[in-house]
């Protein structure tokens, strides 16, 4: 089997752009390829894919390369302008074209700021001053980092719901992309709790899918930044939200996923869990009902077995949507978070409730 390649984050590539800028605005020449410095004493050197220097400012650019991740901004074009700021300023940091600016709480960068995030702004910053101890600037520079294409690509992230309007933010903490290891997303999740909290919301609901989702917020008329994209991470919602509590949470998603939540598995992807219809055989069972568990226990799927248990008479969604409440609870420990949990069919139909 090939190993998959490894990729650079925006952060990273917003570093190289910086660094090539500076160098530029001081010295009159670009350095191509530009070497950064990242966590972990990494030190990779980016191809300069845009060059422009107008006296007054200088600009790079350089191509995202995700790896074998599949990434949103593969392939994109991350910019950053250089120019001089005022004394004693230190590094300050715009939103060029294609970067979004905050427009809520709750995220770690002040409402109205560039959404360029706080590893990435170290990164840069640092990059400067090395440069200008280099070449003997100033450290007193505006950057402003840009993104071609960037909005259009914002719109399938989760950005516009956590405040982030206008692009894509610059992210990154090691400047490194792990395919497919799902910590952007795991990292959304976290900051969709971090805006609901700071928007002083008492009700948020983590969605397995855009049906459960809808599902959810029809019941209960919440507002968008009330909505967690859960996805298979049923175990970051209830993990970050033990630390970081809120007073009510209510889980949506399929029945054959909320299954598998019913058995303990926190990460619903099929690849990390099945569905065990040995488990809902018994809960069959464990209502008294030992015929409906032997059909259960030879069905296909766990609609399958949803089906034979309906025409039985006995109410499994509920019974399963009961066993994940009570799974999510126990994740949750202490915290002050009320559970509900909402399981559908295919078509949106509510098969069963809990809590």
């Amino acid at each position: 089997m090939t190993e998959l390649r490894y990729g650079w984050t925006t952060g990273a590539c917003a570093t190289a752009a910086t660094t090539a800028a500076y160098t530029a605005l001081l010295t009159g020449e670009f350095p191509d390829p530009v070497e950064v410095r990242l966590p972990k004493d990494r030190r990779p050197s980016f191809a300069l894919a845009t060059e422009r220097f107008t006296g007054g400012e200088a600009s790079a650019g350089v191509i995202k390369d995700a790896g074998d991740d599949p990434d949103v901004t593969h392939g994109a074009l991350v910019i950053a302008t250089v120019r001089p700021g005022p004394e004693g300023s230190g590094v300050t940091f715009r939103a060029g074209a294609g970067v979004g600016t905050v427009t809520l709480p709750g995220l770690p960068l002040d409402v109205g700021e560039a959404a360029i995030n706080p590893v990435p702004r170290r990164l840069m910053t640092e990059a400067v001053q090395r440069v200008a101890a280099e070449h003997g600037g100033s450290a007193d520079v505006v950057v402003e980092v840009g993104i071609d294409g960037g909005e259009e690509m914002a719109r399938h992230t989760w950005n516009p719901r956590l405040g982030i309007v206008g692009g894509l933010s610059v992210l990154g903490t090691t400047g490194v992309v792990v395919p497919y290891s799902c910590s952007a997303w795991i990292d959304s999740i976290r900051r969709g709790i971090d805006v609901a909290r700071a928007l002083g919301l008492e009700h948020v609901a983590g969605a397995v899918g855009s049906t459960s989702e809808r599902v959810a917020q029809e019941l209960y008329g919440l507002p968008d930044e009330a909505l967690l994209d859960m996805g298979d991470f049923a175990g970051a919602v209830l993990k970050y939200l033990r630390r970081n509590p809120v007073p009510r949470l209510t889980l949506s998603g399929g029945f054959a996923k909320l299954s598998k939540l019913a058995a303990g598995h926190l990460d619903l992807h099929s690849k990390r869990s099945q569905v065990d219809l040995g488990l809902l055989a018994g809960i069959a069972e464990d209502a008294g009902r030992g015929e409906v568990a032997a059909a259960i226990g030879g069905a296909n799927t766990a609609l399958h077995a949803l089906e034979l248990a309906r025409e039985a008479g006995l109410e499994l969604g509920d019974l399963v949507a009961e066993r994940a409440r009570q799974q999510a609870v126990e994740v949750l420990g202490d915290a002050p978070v009320h559970v509900d949990v909402i399981a559908i069919d295919r078509a949106g139909t509510v098969v069963g409730r809990a809590g």
